[in-house]
Order: structure tokens, then sequence, then C-alpha cells
């Protein structure tokens, strides 16, 4: 009886008689053998220990193509140099395959479409940076054609980000802040506009240097500790520190901008103490700029199935304005502040000032964690919707690359953009291809076309810095699906939007980021250990509570703790299971997984499941040795299963074996419950009766 219920516990469907010891088939026998003996972790390593893996194929690549360059690597330093030369240079491996006549005509027309919104955003982008407009473009550029040779997001724009933008002009009015008189000359202004930009270059330059050292060490990980309700609660309450920054350029009011903690708070009061002296002829520009530009991002969005491109609403904007003033002297007559001359060319590459790199790299910790965290995040988004994948690690090796080559020449802080992303993909994106024809546009205008832009006002820029955070306040639509989904996630999103708003973006990426990983070590310390049965019929051990059909052997006691196993749980662990087995002067509750009175039966053998035990510390092991301590001397066999490596591992180091023998150690629940049915079967003849 025994045997018939040893077999059907942990052996496959088969014959129906049981071998005795002597008898067992070794375990690489045919699925047809229906009995086996419990297997043991020992037994598996001597059975499985020495198997080998496989060495992955090479991914393929076009002979034509990539002959010469394979020659030319194998020649120098092996296979391996080939393989690391296409891992760091992702064109290699898209290009050969690339479909010319499928794909060029709309990695054509996406990257001039992102190309033409990129000139009007980035110098709009510029100003909230608290640099010169034409540093916008020179951002749009750059980090743009870096990323197209080195990033793996095929349908990724990268450029200028709002977020970013305000985050680093936040860093460069605290490095380089106006002075209070406010009456400077033309010679003192260019002044301050130089170490702006070079503060502004630091930062990027430090954001760059700190992704490649995460890159160095492989931390592409660290983009897991970002999680979505904190990204998307960050770039929402950024959207809102956007919108209230642009409100002295919409008035064409001339104020201080405000920096640290309650900045936000302190530019409304002081924008409606100055009320009165905002400029008529600007407020009029911005109400009919926004009037233009709200409709057509809506226009956009609902008929984007429908139109072949998407309107460009920025661009339009950007030239009746210019006209408009240009014909007008609304920048003479009215006052009305213009972006001026945009330089023709490129900045020669200079090195960034150093001398505040130990003050900026505190402030670019965070900018390089929201540049990775963002861009990861929206590729891996459109590589799950278009089947491809992304190298989170070569993403930080692109982006790192980016912003520091681009810092050489005088450009801020770039990442992927919400915005610019959705624009290219709508207009019919492949490949990074596009961004080289983004490239072309951008260059177009700092060689040629820059003059055009002289008579653009400011107050239209502002105005298409608040149409691009369309997308940003939408976000708060999906609050209450996220509340029917998860409660837990939803107040992370809600701590963190109140935390950017209230004290300003770093801070509230903080607070997200603590809150955020609270939550996941409060919710381990909630997990309750739950006891188990065996389904009938079958071989699956369930939880008790979920049904009371569930079979249970006398004396024998299954638990699962589905929780990793360390110092902040070990005291919920201790207390659940002790519960359970009436250990440490505690009864035995029903109400601790779910585990039914038994009434005097006595736990003579007890399991333990630690399949859902990711990890164990030092706190943990020890706790496992105490346990076996307490249940030898109550008279208790203790039985560990589905311990993974690095648990055993742990264990072991612990001293597990001093007080457990290999034979205690299973693979499977199945096979340590039938070895356990072997023990409690001479004392207890109504077993077989129970399980069969």
């Amino acid at each position: 009886m025994l045997q018939g219920a040893k077999g059907k516990m942990s052996g496959p469907p088969g014959s129906g008689t049981c071998p005795g010891p002597e008898e067992v088939s070794d375990l690489k026998a045919p699925l047809s053998s229906r009995f086996r003996e419990p297997l043991t972790h020992a037994r598996f390593q001597e059975l499985f220990g020495g198997a080998e893996e496989p060495e992955l194929p090479a991914e393929p690549c076009s002979p034509r193509l990539c002959g010469p360059w394979r020659r030319r690597a194998c020649s120098g330093s092996g296979p391996g140099a080939w393989r690391v030369l296409l891992a760091r240079l992702p064109p290699l491996r898209w290009l050969p395959r690339y479909r010319w006549r499928a794909w060029l005509l709309g990695d054509a027309v996406a990257g001039v479409t992102v190309g033409v919104v990129h000139v009007p955003q980035g110098m709009a982008f510029a100003l909230l940076t608290s640099v010169p407009p034409v540093l916008g473009l020179y951002t749009s550029f750059f980090p743009v054609l870096i990323y197209s040779l080195l990033g793996t997001g095929r349908h990724l724009s990268t450029g200028t980000f709002a977020v970013l933008s305000l985050m680093t002009g936040s860093v460069v009015e605290r490095l380089v802040p106006e002075p209070l008189a406010g009456n400077l000359s033309g010679i003192e202004r260019e002044q301050l506009e130089a170490r702006r930009v070079g503060a502004a270059s630091a930062v990027a330059f430090g954001s760059g240097a700190l992704m490649l050292a995460m890159f160095a060490l492989q931390l592409g990980v660290l983009a897991t500790f970002l999680s979505e309700p904190v990204v998307k609660a960050l770039t929402s309450g950024a959207a809102v520190h956007v919108l209230v920054s642009q409100l002295p350029s919409l008035l064409g009011l001339s104020l201080p901008r405000q920096i640290g903690c309650f900045s936000l708070f302190k530019t409304v009061a002081a924008v409606l103490t100055a009320l009165t002296r905002s400029s008529p002829a600007e407020l009029t520009i911005s109400a009919l700029s926004l009037a233009l530009l709200v409709p057509v991002k809506e226009l956009n969005v609902r008929f984007r199935d429908r139109l072949p491109t998407p309107i460009p609403g920025e661009v339009v904007m950007v030239l009746l304005a210019s006209v408009l003033c240009f014909a007008s002297s609304l920048d003479t007559r009215y006052n009305v502040q213009v972006v001026g001359l945009l330089p023709a060319g490129f900045p020669q590459p200079v090195f960034p000032t150093l001398d505040e790199l130990p003050r900026i790299l505190a402030d670019s910790l965070p900018i390089a964690l929201v540049t990775f965290a963002v861009s990861t995040s929206l590729a891996s988004i459109y590589a799950d919707k278009y089947g491809y994948t992304i190298d989170p690690n070569q993403e930080l090796l692109a982006h790192g690359v980016s912003n520091l080559i681009s810092s050489l020449f005088s450009c801020f802080p770039n990442s992927a953009t919400l915005a610019t992303t959705s624009l290219l993909v709508d207009a019919g994106g492949n490949t990074q291809l596009a961004g080289l024809f983004s490239c072309i546009v951008v260059l177009l205008v700092l060689l040629w076309l820059g003059p055009f832009f002289y008579y653009l006002p400011k107050a239209v820029l502002a105005c298409i810095n608040i149409s691009s955070m369309r997308q940003m306040f939408f976000q708060m639509q999906e609050l209450p699906q996220l509340w029917h989904i998860s409660r837990v996630d939803f107040a992370v999103w809600m701590v963190t939007w109140v935390a950017v708003v209230t004290l300003n973006v770093d801070l509230g990426l903080a607070v997200g980021v603590i809150v955020s990983m609270m939550t996941v070590v409060c919710r381990t310390q909630r997990v309750q250990c739950l006891a188990l049965g065996l389904a009938e019929g079958t071989e699956l051990y369930r939880p008790l509570r979920e049904s009371p059909k569930l079979l249970q052997a006398p004396g024998l006691c299954i638990l699962s703790y589905p929780s990793p196993l360390y110092f902040a749980t070990r005291g919920q662990f201790r207390h659940t299971v002790e519960g359970h087995l009436g250990l440490g002067g505690r009864s035995k509750s029903p109400k601790l997984g779910g585990l039914p009175d038994r009434g005097a039966e006595p736990i003579r053998v007890v399991v333990l499941d630690f399949g859902g035990i990711a990890f164990a510390d030092a706190a943990g092991a020890r706790e496992v040795i105490q346990l076996t301590r307490r249940c030898q001397d109550a008279g208790i066999c203790l039985l560990l299963a589905q311990c993974n490596a690095l648990v055993l591992e742990t264990l072991t180091r612990a001293g597990l074996l001093d007080r457990m023998t290999p034979e205690q150690l299973f693979v499977s629940v199945q096979d340590a419950a039938a070895h356990a049915l072997e023990r409690l079967k001479p004392t207890d003849p109504k077993i077989c009766t129970v399980w069969v």
C-alpha cells in the first residue's frame, strides 16, 4: 500500500508494481516506468550534476557585407573580437538585413518629420535649461547621430527631453544665478550665458561619465529599481513644473527662476504678484499659439490612423509667429522677446569646465538614472510591440557616450523623448536609420536656415513646451485602472507625484524610489507560511485553505514559505512555522496559512517547501539551523524540498549539514512527502487509506 502511495505521489503513470530498494531502476530509464525512489539533492547531483550546457550559436550575419569585417576581426584577436564588435555596434547586425525597398521610404519620411519637430522643440527646451536656444539644436543633432550608431532601440527617438531640461535648468540656475540687479550689459549677459552653457555641458559630461561607469560595471539591472508607477508619476509631476515654469514667458514677465524645494509654489506666487506687469502683446501671442497647438495635437492623436503623417503644428506656428513678428515689428514696438540670431555652423569642441564637477556629480546621478530609466522603458515598449529585443547595458553605453561626446559641443543632457518617439512610429519609422534623416534636417537649420528664426517670439517656444506635455498630463487617466489592479502601486504613484510637485524633481525621484522599495520589503514581511495538501487524483500540492477536499496524512505537515528569507523576514518565518508546528510554547493555529485543526494528533515529520525562497542571507540561514535544532528537540523530522542552488549553498555554509543529512534534502515536494510516508508507515497503518 505504501509503495502504491509512493507511486501515485511521485512516479509517472505506468505499471502497477513497486520494486524494492535493490530493484529501483536508474532515473534515466524511460518515462513508462511508473515508480522510483525519492530523489534527494545528493542523488540528483550524482546523476545529472556533470551535464554541460551547449554553446549558443552566434547571431547570423550576411556573408557579403559582414565577411570582410569578420575576417579583419578574426585576424586580430580571434572570433571573440567579432562578437564584441557586433554587440557594441548594432548597425553591423541590422544593416545587412535592412529591407531597402520596404523600409527606406518610411525611415526617410519619419526622420524628416521628427527632424522638423526637433527644431522648434529643441529651442524651446533650451529655455527650460536656461541656455541660449541654439544649444537645443546642437542637442538635437549630436546625440541623435551617436545613438543611431550605438543604440539598440530601433524605434527610439533621442534628443531634448523636458524633464531632463527642467532638472538641468535647476542645477544651472543654482550654480550660475542671475544677479539680483538684473540690468546687465551686453558683455555681462554674454559672460553669464557662457558660464551657464559651461555648467549645462558639465552636467551632461557628468551624467555621461556615470552611465559609462554603470556600463563598465554591467549595472543595466538598475533600471528595474525605477518602477513604472515611479517613472510615470515623475514625468507627470515634472509636466506640472514645466507648465508653471513657463508662465512668466507666456505673460511676458522677466522673473528670476525659482529653484529648490517648493519652487513651484514660489513661482506661482511671484507670477500672481507681478501679474499687473504682464505684456498684452505676448499674452495675445501665447493665447493664439495655444489655440492652434492644442487642437492640432488632439487631431494628431484622434486621427493617427487616417493621417499619412502627423500635422506639424509646431512648425506651422513657428513660421506664422516669425512672419507676424517681422511684419509688425513686435520686438521693437511692443518689446516682445525674440530668439535673436542663431550662430551658423557648429561650435568648437571645448572640454567642459570641471571645477564644479564634485558638486555636479550629485546632480548628475538622478539625471543619469532618469535618462536610462525613461529610455530603456520606452525602448522596451516598442521592442515588445515589434518583436525584437534591446540590451540594457548597451543602452547605457549608447546614452553614456552620447552625453559625454555631445557635452564637448556645448550640449546639455539628452535622452529618449516620449513625443518624438511616438511621432516617429506613427510616421512609419522602422530602424535607427530614421535618426540620420532627422540629423540632416537639423543640420540644414544649423548651416543655412538659422537666420529665419531671428524674429521667433520666445512666448511661442513656451507654448510649444506646454503643448508637448500633453502625453505626460494624460498619464493621470491611468490612475483608476491602476487603483483597480494594485492599490499599492497606486499609492506609490500618488506619493511620488506629490513629492515631485511639492518638493522638486530630484527629491521626488528619491522619495519615489525609497517608497517603491519599502513596499517590496513590507510585502515580503507580510507573507504567510502556507500548509499544503495533496489534490486527490493528482500529484499536485495546493494550499489547504483553497479547498477542504485536499488530502493530508496524520503526523505529516507540508509547509511552503513563498518569500525570500533574510533579516527582515526571519522573525515572520519563525513565528509562522512555530505556530504550525506548536513549537516554542505556541499552540497550532488554523489561521496561520489555513492548516485545519488536528486535535491531539502530533506532528512527527514536517516538509518545508523552499521553492518560493529566491535567496537567503546569513540571518535567514541561521534561522533555518535553529529550526532544525528545535525540531530535533521536539522529536520532529525536518525535510527540505526544492532548495535552489544559491539557497542551498548559503544554508550549507551556515552549517546545515551539521544538523541534517543529505538524505533529508529533496528536489521536489513529492519526493520529500514519499520519504515522509515511508517513515510514518510503521507507526500509523491508517496512512495508506488516507493517500491511496
